[in-house]
């Protein structure tokens, strides 16, 4: 046996990131990091998400694009550009790269382990991130809680 024992219990709120974690942003993280909105994060979270984005390191689900493209119909969020040129800005900026919704992600987000309620871009997102082995760096409490509850790495962006 190495002399490394495993911490039982829940995972801590905020997770201490290794230098080579791969980190998934959730779909508002990715709106407002682009958008600058950052009194709604940690203030550690921009220096964080830009160190891993120059690593090559940072990743959005492309079910984000769908779920802010949804926002935007419904009006409940504007952008200055349409959302295609808004998306092709954020994917160059700073190494933010896009992770495509495959069929293993679309069937793994039906059968996330524990209890996690309905929503169909929280579970491919969670998906995704969990397909991975990456961080997912939210604000949802929901998904805070499914963290804590040892299903899936996140990173709490609380500010």
């Amino acid at each position: 046996m190495s002399g490394r024992q495993r911490r039982a219990g829940p995972r801590p709120r905020r997770v201490r990131e290794s230098p080579a974690a791969l980190l998934l942003l959730d779909t508002h993280i990715w709106y407002w990091m682009a958008e600058r909105m950052l009194e709604r994060v940690t203030a550690k979270l921009p220096d964080t998400i830009a160190t891993a984005s120059d690593e090559g390191r940072t990743y959005v689900s492309a079910f984000s694009a769908w779920e802010l493209g949804l926002l935007v119909a419904k009006g409940r969020i504007r952008l200055a550009v349409d959302l295609a040129e808004w998306i092709a800005k954020t994917r160059g900026a700073r190494g933010v790269r896009l992770v495509d919704v495959t069929a293993e992600i679309a069937v793994a987000s039906t059968r996330l382990p524990g209890s996690f309620h309905g929503d169909p871009a929280d579970r491919i997102i969670i998906a995704t991130a969990r397909s991975m082995g990456a961080t997912l760096v939210t604000r949802d409490r929901r998904i805070l809680d499914y963290g804590r509850e040892g299903h899936l790495r996140v990173l709490d962006a609380s500010p």
